[in-house]
């Protein structure tokens, strides 16, 4: 494009965090921020990033505001990065955003944070890229905000080749076509103690159990693919269930361990099997963090609801349907 990128050029957008059914966990190459495994996620309605992008004039280093205070930009900035490249721009940019849930508490925020990033920072240097282009650029943020730019059930790719442009998510099923019902306990509102990069890193130099993660994670894609396209909610919920179990034997057996988990996490666990042995189909999954997700079906949400709200250490229970597609909001 010969026209050039503008100071005051902005733009604002909205993405919703997303809760992966078969995990990531794990770098092929940490400069690109490639997946060491592929995954295959659900979008949420209910939880989401608004973000705006203002390239400014004087500003010596881009600036990162996230619920109302400043923080580290690194990670934006190689976001930011791409977009100037494309646009042969130089311009540092303001990055504003908001969380409506809590943030890197194990509830997907980077994966909505920089979805909304890529969306509103091509849009305000004037860039229309593809979904893949909008997918690949996330991932240089968050490896799963690559998934966050699409709604319903998404699928990230690994990828192999040594640009990485191989590595990025497309949809494999919209919500619309699949209504189910996500039901997130929330057991503790702050921060994890250790993210999720750091974790991953001890992880693949210490844990017995990872060389089996990665020669098994294609079966277990495979599968879930398979029970998605086959609508058998019974399949994807004991998929789910096992995956994050796997994932988290992964995380225990890391040097020194990782333990996400409160007591109130375990509560909610035993709580959802409670339900199933009750007639009601729910299952957990649990990703870097103490909260846990249920799915079940909307006619059983009602009763999801109340029996997770009665465990002792849930501070709230929030409902969601799938959520849609990133996009602008101006």
């Amino acid at each position: 494009m010969s026209q050039t990128l503008e100071a005051g050029a902005t733009a604002r957008a909205r993405a919703h965090s997303n809760i992966a059914l078969v995990k990531y966990w794990g770098k092929n190459d940490a400069v690109l921020n490639t997946p060491a495994v592929g995954s295959i996620s659900i979008t949420l309605d209910a939880l989401y990033t608004d973000t705006r992008v203002t390239f400014r004039a004087g500003l010596a280093t881009d600036e990162l505001w996230l619920n109302g205070c400043r923080h580290d930009a690194t990670k934006a900035s190689r976001v930011l990065d791409l977009v100037r490249y494309s646009r042969g721009a130089t311009l540092c940019a303001i990055v504003e955003s908001t969380n409506n849930f809590p943030t890197g508490a194990g509830l997907a925020s980077s994966a909505s944070g920089f979805a909304a990033l890529a969306v509103a920072a091509t849009g305000a240097a004037g860039l229309t890229p593809t979904a893949r282009e909008l997918s690949i650029l996330a991932r240089h943020g968050s490896g799963s905000a690559a998934r966050s730019i699409f709604g319903g059930f998404a699928e990230m790719h690994a990828g192999s080749a040594a640009d990485g442009l191989d590595s990025y998510a497309e949809q494999l099923l919209p919500g619309a076509d699949w209504p189910l019902a996500i039901l997130v306990a929330i057991t503790a509102h702050g921060a994890k103690p250790i993210n999720s990069t750091v974790g991953m890193g001890a992880t693949a130099v210490s844990s017995p159990f990872y060389l089996a993660w990665l020669a098994t994670a294609p079966t277990d894609l495979a599968d879930m693919r398979a029970a998605i396209a086959a609508f058998d909610f019974v399949r994807v919920g004991e998929l789910a269930e096992y995956n994050c179990l796997k994932l988290h034997a992964l995380m225990l057996t890391t040097r020194p361990a990782l333990i996400y988990w409160n007591a109130a996490t375990v509560a909610v666990m035993h709580a959802v099997r409670d339900l199933r042995a009750s007639g009601i189909a729910a299952y957990f999954t649990i990703d870097a963090g103490p909260q846990v997700k249920v799915l079940c079906l909307p006619t059983d949400a009602s009763r999801v609801h109340a029996a997770l709200s009665t465990v002792g250490g849930v501070l709230e229970v929030r409902q969601s349907a799938l959520g849609p597609d990133a996009y602008r909001l101006d």
